[in-house]
């Protein structure tokens, strides 16, 4: 059994369903301590995070991962425990297979791999880890991660992340950027009443309806060259209290924009609510914004290192993609670091029976190896 392959089982059996690491980290710890590298715990609240670095001075390449799982689901419809990592068929089965054990597997052997042939490496490379990818809110994940850099002055010029990108066969696409994601709950107040005297009540949901549907038919913008036009989503519509002879007093909706480079979370949020004043609503609305838009540009330095390990051991010039949801590269990227996302297939992410082809898992740590060669050797 090869090691990435040994080293992805003991992961996928540690039942790390996010925040917790179960384990995970400080096992990954040790044996990167072992091959010289410096490693620290960022703990916060419920999350931990590992900091790996090898070498001095810079530039700064960082691979970038997370050891925390979503939930299973019903276990009897797997056809093996989750848990229970299982070869079958040439994959390896088993919860976070795809996203994203397998690829942390490979970048902790490719790092092993790296600097016991290159000891002398120029710069830096390091590992960050979190248990806080998959939670809604990622508060003390990268998120935070990224503020302590800022506070503590680090600097990153590089940084792969091992999020599951490729369609049908490993290395055909990668992420050189992500759309941001601004979400809203709006909150439109009426006046309850019974529904044979709706002149003694205010309809929110009728009240909503057209602004709902000038929000739907706006062209937020027309996105450019390396985006696709922004797009506006409800994914949540509440009201009513269940009774059919009762006009409901308030209504909810969840909203969110997946916005380019061409827009701004700013003029968004502004555009929304100009739409909503001018249908005279009694409304309310909080934003979050998950992340901002990113793009590593054409020719930057760890775009072009990618694309060309992905020719040289894939023998395919991979789709350069800004497309698919987001990623914690969002939270790095602000700091002025170049962002490129490079993993497994990712069919069968976040489903029953996640898995990952063995050939696959077994190539990838040379494909994040040659990389590291590229920037820093």
């Amino acid at each position: 059994m090869s090691d990435v392959l040994d080293l992805a089982i003991d992961l996928i059996r540690r039942r790390s369903v996010t925040p917790d690491d179960a384990g995970c980290q400080s096992h990954l710890a040790e044996r990167l301590s072992r091959a010289g590298f410096k490693c620290a715990s960022l703990r916060y609240g419920e999350v931990d995070n590992l900091w790996a670095t090898h070498g001095s001075g810079g530039p700064t390449l960082i691979f970038l991962g997370h050891t925390d799982v979503v939930p299973t689901g019903p276990v009897d419809v797997w056809q093996s425990d989750p848990f229970e990592p299982t070869l079958r068929d040439g994959r390896l089965y088993g919860r976070g297979a795809a996203d994203m054990k397998g690829s942390v597997a490979a970048m902790v052997v490719a790092l092993e791999q790296f600097v016991a042939e290159h000891p002398d490496h120029r710069g830096r490379v390091g590992l960050l880890l979190t248990s806080d990818e998959e939670g809604p809110d990622n508060l003390d994940g990268v998120r935070r991660v990224a503020q302590h850099f800022r506070d503590t002055g680090e600097r990153i010029d590089w940084c792969v992340v091992g999020e599951p990108s490729s369609k049908e066969r490993l290395g055909d696409l990668i992420r050189v950027g992500r759309r941001g994601s601004l979400s809203g709950t709006l909150t439109v107040r009426g006046v309850q009443g019974h529904v044979a005297y709706p002149e003694k009540a205010l309809n929110p949901i009728h009240a909503f309806a057209p602004a709902l549907a000038e929000l739907a038919a706006q062209r937020w913008d027309e996105g450019n060259q390396d985006f696709p036009p922004t797009s506006f989503q409800v994914s949540n519509l509440n009201a009513g209290t269940g009774a059919n002879n009762v006009i409901p007093g308030t209504l909810t909706a969840l909203i969110n924009f997946r916005y380019s480079t061409a827009s701004r979370a700013e003029d968004l949020r502004a555009r929304t609510e100009v739409i909503l004043a001018r249908h005279g609503l009694d409304w309310h609305i909080d934003w979050s914004l998950s992340g901002e838009p990113f793009l590593t540009p054409p020719g930057g330095a760890v775009r072009e290192a990618v694309i060309a390990a992905c020719r040289e051991l894939c023998g395919i010039s991979p789709e350069e993609s800004t497309g698919g949801g987001t990623s914690d590269g969002r939270f790095i990227a602000p700091l002025g670091v170049e962002v490129v996302e490079l993993g497994p297939v990712n069919a069968t992410i976040h489903k029953v029976d996640e898995c990952v082809s063995v050939d696959d898992l077994e190539q990838l740590p040379s494909l994040y190896q040659a990389i590291c060669k590229k920037l820093l050797a």
